[in-house]
């Protein structure tokens, strides 16, 4: 009977150190947001693989997505501390830049970009 107690012993204190060890993680992720949105010409049109630009305005970090085939992008993982500039380029137009602020408190939030094509 020994052996079964410190087998369960064992087995308690190794759950209990993993999530000690993964906390951390899982607290990152909850707190995080995620930026979605399309692509669009002046007349509305989806602009599909359009580079898409997110720049950390406290790091400075630029971070691009390509627009996929239905003009859509997607930035995850985004600190909610921070406000990012997004803006879109496509053949050598670009969009204006837009602001997510970090007082935007949804954890999904959307922002349409629209490029001045030529």
């Amino acid at each position: 009977m020994k052996r079964t107690s410190q087998a369960g012993l064992v087995l308690a204190l190794t759950i209990v150190l993993a999530m000690v060890a993964l906390a951390p993680l899982a607290e990152a992720q909850a707190g995080t947001k995620t930026l979605v949105g399309f692509v669009f010409d002046r007349a509305e049109k989806p602009l599909p693989n359009a580079i898409v630009y997110i720049k950390n305005t406290k790091t400075l970090t630029v971070k691009t997505f390509i627009a996929d085939g239905e003009a859509s992008y997607r930035f995850h993982a985004l600190s909610p501390n921070v406000d990012y500039e997004v803006w879109a380029e496509y053949q050598g137009s670009k969009s204006d830049t837009k602001t997510l602020s970090s007082f935007d408190s949804r954890p999904n939030a959307r922002i349409n970009l629209k490029v001045n094509t030529k």
